[in-house]
C-alpha cells in the first residue's frame, strides 16, 4: 500500500481572536505577520494566515494567479470595498490592488501563484 500523508489540521480559525497566540507568527513586512500553512516550490500555490497591525498596508501588487482571502477577524480595504469577518475576497489573475487595515485584521490567504509588487 502506498504511503499516504495525513492532512494538515489547523483548528481554532473561527475563533481566531482566542487562538491567534497558538500560531508561530513571523514578520512578513512592517506591521504584517505571517503563519505559513504551506508553500509550494516553483511559484506554485501557497496558503498562510496574515495578521495585520492597525494601520498596516500592502502596496500595489498584481495577481499572477487566483487569490482567495477570507477575513477571520477585523477589517481590511482595497480602496474600493471594505471586507470584514466572514467575507471572502477572490482576486482573479491580472487584477491588482493595494490593501490597508486601519483597525487591524487576521486573514486566511490562499494563492494560486505569487503576487508581483509594482515598483
Amino acid at each position: 500500500m502506498d504511503n499516504i500523508d495525513m492532512p494538515k489540521i489547523i483548528s481554532g480559525l473561527l475563533n481566531i481572536e482566542e487562538t491567534m497566540n497558538h500560531f508561530k507568527w513571523e514578520e512578513l513586512r512592517e506591521g504584517i505577520e505571517i503563519y505559513q500553512i504551506y508553500a509550494a516550490t516553483n511559484d506554485g500555490p501557497s496558503a498562510a494566515l496574515l495578521r495585520y497591525s492597525a494601520g498596516a498596508s500592502v502596496p500595489l501588487h498584481l495577481h499572477t494567479g487566483f487569490e482567495h482571502i477570507l477575513i477571520l477577524a477585523g477589517t481590511q480595504t482595497d480602496g474600493v470595498n471594505e471586507y470584514s469577518k466572514g467575507m471572502l475576497m477572490i482576486s482573479e489573475p491580472g487584477s491588482q490592488h493595494r490593501i490597508t487595515s486601519e483597525a487591524g485584521c487576521i486573514a486566511l490567504a490562499i494563492w494560486q501563484a505569487p503576487v508581483k509588487f509594482s515598483g
